[in-house]
């Protein structure tokens, strides 16, 4: 069989802003990223159709729509021939990435399909004797990690604690849930469940059906609900945001590919891009899309659509290009990190799109 290809091109626009400035192979649901699932479950070095060279127009064999979420038991069938594009049906086997809200929804199923594929025949370190724990067998912890004195409830879906991770006292989990390498739980955390806070992360306060992808900080009290955070993202102390309007009608999402808003379904909170903060008690509306790299502050609730590289919550001001890479710079400084010259081509090539629109 030829090597799978992810296929990244028609999809990066209605991910908004997720795929930004990643493939979208690259956007984390569940326990791992799309690219890590074909990985893990084949075995190849799986590329995506830029980095192969394909265009829209050139055809490839075992060219895969990168928004596809599969599941193993998918992948087997597919690299068998048993299975393929066509006859996709079953949500149970197989997901697809629409909209960037599709990612909360995801969270729950793809947690308990990435928790299978990476525990199998494998055993967990030992629960520390401290830690209270419902189903004790739905419980991973890799290597390294540290806990004790927090209360795990894996009756409710698995819980997985990757490598060098840490959970402090008094924190309350219930499953799914899946904290990734090096990332903290502080202390006195409450999580309800269908929640990943992806490599080199820091969570504290109230979270519910959340995807961090990694590197981020939402650190302190405030709730974070039915939301995805890109990576190296910051909320300040107290920043909450609305899931579930007061009359719990239909919440509309701005969409960048119909350049409108769209029904979004009853629950929907806040889709904030890589490299984005806010100021201490920032409050974000219900269905609240924030672009990469801005900066939010000011007072009242944010409103529901922020560009890039925005300079302040209710301004037109925009962030100056080099300003915003010092502090991007500053923030990878905390986390012993450098500023690749590739993402700062990146950065800019959308600013500039930005300044010309």
């Amino acid at each position: 069989m030829a090597p799978i290809i992810l296929d990244d091109h028609p999809f990066s626009i209605s991910l908004f802003p997720f795929a930004e400035i990643r493939s979208v192979a690259d956007i984390r649901v569940g326990i791992l990223t799309i690219r890590q699932k074909w990985e893990l479950a084949t075995g190849q070095k799986i590329q995506t159709s830029a980095e192969a060279g394909i265009s829209q127009l050139s055809p490839a064999e075992n060219l895969v729509p990168a928004n596809l979420v599969p599941s193993y038991e998918w992948i087997d069938a597919y690299q068998a021939g048993s299975a393929n594009l066509e006859s996709i049906t079953d949500p149970g086997l197989v997901n697809i990435l629409n909209f960037s809200w599709d990612i909360f929804r995801l969270n729950d199923w793809a947690i308990r399909q990435d928790f299978k594929a990476i525990t199998n025949g494998r055993e967990s370190a030992e629960i520390p004797s401290t830690v209270q724990v419902l189903n004790p067998g739905n419980i991973f912890i890799e290597p390294g990690a540290r806990l004790n004195f927090c209360t795990l409830n894996a009756s409710t879906g698995p819980i997985y604690i990757g490598k060098n991770a840490e959970i402090m006292e008094g924190s309350m989990i219930r499953g799914p849930f899946a904290i990734c390498d090096n990332s903290v739980v502080k202390m006195g955390t409450r999580v309800y469940g269908a929640t990943t806070v992806g490599p080199n992360s820091v969570v504290g306060g109230e979270l519910k059906n959340v995807v961090i992808f990694g590197n981020s900080n939402k650190g302190h009290d405030g709730y974070l609900g039915d939301s995805v955070v890109g990576e190296w993202c910051n909320l300040g102390a107290g920043t909450s945001n609305s899931n579930l309007k007061n009359n719990a009608g239909e919440v509309k999402v701005w969409n960048m590919a119909d350049q409108n808003w769209i029904a979004a379904g009853n629950k929907c909170g806040l889709l904030m891009g890589d490299y984005s903060r806010s100021a201490i008690n920032t409050s974000f509306n219900t269905g609240s899309i924030i672009g990469i790299c801005a900066n939010i502050f000011g007072p009242g609730l944010v409103p529901k659509f922020v560009s890039s590289f925005s300079w302040g919550a209710h301004s037109t001001a925009k962030y100056s290009f080099d300003k915003a890479i010092e502090h991007i710079s500053n923030w990878k400084k905390l986390k012993k990190q450098v500023l690749s010259k590739d993402e700062i081509q990146r950065l800019k090539h959308i600013f500039e799109a930005l300044s010309d629109a």
